[in-house]
């Protein structure tokens, strides 16, 4: 009982003080120029802080943006969106420390993703507008003239690098994406965005993702697994052939659906690459067009020529599933997901590669004791015209 009485009792000093922490943080925080502040805010990314004192009488409000976390070699953000959600058409405000030394704050409109926030006057008036940096925090002071009409806004902030006294681009993760929300300067309530800057934008991501996962790395495996080990059964002649034509060609049309998804969001985000990402899809969409066109050109079975087209269609068709697979998780790199995704997708390949290596032990099994019985043959395996048998004791192959 004793023991459970202090486990309460410690559980209930640590409460206090995360939540005093908290209050230091925010509510109690003391600026180094004297300012205080009525409200303050507790951001849910990216370790900072609004304080503000808004002034009904000529619709302004003062405010102090703390950016925690922050090297010489970045800047932070804090920016009202006036009539969207997101970074695209944000009215910042940016601070960095300069070359010199120097702390440099300034207004940026931000109209694109590839921004470098070059220095503009913003949608509305900004009177005043300074920053410090000290102990590895950036606060921003400004004083804004709000639009008329309400006081209830999008807000959105970040940080990035600083090269040669040019911001760059802010990195992708989690936490930079996360960076958005809303912000009423009369009733003190700030809300947290839907996850993502830019809700369209992030539907759209998940969507490339998801097309691509299903396509290119299950479907395309899934065809391949059932023309290499399936033939071997007689039973599963000829539908072995059709189930890895559908598997191919379903995994194809998704993929391709995919492939333009990621098109239209590269051309929606500007200054924004991933290159080896890029240059693998483009890759596997030629690779697997290809395939397509092949196989409107298989030989017949007996042709002289036949070989070299199968030799050229394995060839190709592992090189596309080794990309497939390669390229998913650059995907899972770039769009961060919960972990629980990416984790999902290796029990799907471990589940694959469980079941390939199981049947390629049970296939060679079969070729070696019909070769012992003397019957050694693989069924033949017509499909239509072209053909698509094996006989002898060749070892089964992908198609």
């Amino acid at each position: 009982m004793d023991k459970f009485l202090k486990t309460i009792l410690f559980s209930f000093i640590l409460s206090s003080l995360l939540v005093s922490s908290y209050a230091q943080s925010c509510n109690t925080f003391r600026f180094s120029n004297s300012n205080s502040y009525s409200t303050c805010s507790s951001l849910p990314s990216l370790n900072s802080f609004l304080h503000w004192n808004y002034h009904p009488a000529n619709h302004t409000v003062d405010i102090a943006y703390r950016h925690g976390g922050v090297s010489t070699s970045q800047w932070v953000a804090w920016a009202l969106n006036i009539g969207a959600r997101g970074m695209v058409g944000s009215q910042a405000l940016v601070a960095f420390r300069n070359s010199s030394g120097l702390v440099h704050a300034y207004t940026s409109p931000v109209t694109s993703y590839g921004t470098t926030l070059a220095e503009g006057p913003l949608s509305f008036n900004v009177p005043r507008i300074a920053a410090e940096y000290n102990n590895n925090e950036m606060i921003i002071y400004a004083t804004l003239q709000l639009p008329s009409g309400t006081t209830n806004f999008n807000q959105v902030w970040q940080e990035g690098p600083v090269t040669g006294d040019t911001p760059g681009v802010h990195p992708m993760n989690s936490a930079n994406r996360n960076s958005v929300g809303t912000v009423d300067f009369i009733t003190g309530q700030t809300g947290a965005g839907s996850g993502s800057v830019g809700g369209s934008r992030l539907r759209k991501r998940n969507i490339h993702g998801v097309l691509n996962v299903v396509s290119w790395g299950i479907l395309l495996p899934l065809g391949a697994i059932a023309a290499r080990y399936l033939k071997v059964f007689k039973s599963a002649d000829p539908a072995w052939f059709y189930i890895h034509v559908v598997c191919q060609c379903s995994a194809y049309i998704v993929g391709v659906a995919g492939w333009a998804t990621g098109l239209k969001l590269g051309s929606d985000s500007t200054g924004i690459q991933y290159n080896t990402h890029r240059n693998i899809g483009i890759t596997l969409f030629c690779l697997g067009t290809l395939q397509v066109f092949a196989l409107l050109l298989r030989p017949k079975k007996d042709h002289k020529y036949r070989i070299y087209w199968n030799v050229y269609h394995y060839a190709v068709g592992y090189a596309v599933i080794s990309l497939s697979i390669a390229n998913i998780f650059e995907g899972f790199d770039i769009l961060d997901p919960a972990k629980g995704w990416k984790r999902a997708y290796i029990g799907v390949l471990i589940f694959l590669g469980f079941n390939a290596v199981m049947l390629e032990a049970f296939t060679w099994y079969i070729v070696i004791k019909r070769k012992k019985s003397g019957s050694d043959k693989y069924p033949h395996v017509g499909n239509g015209t072209n053909g698509n048998g094996y006989n002898g004791t060749r070892s089964p192959q992908a198609v």
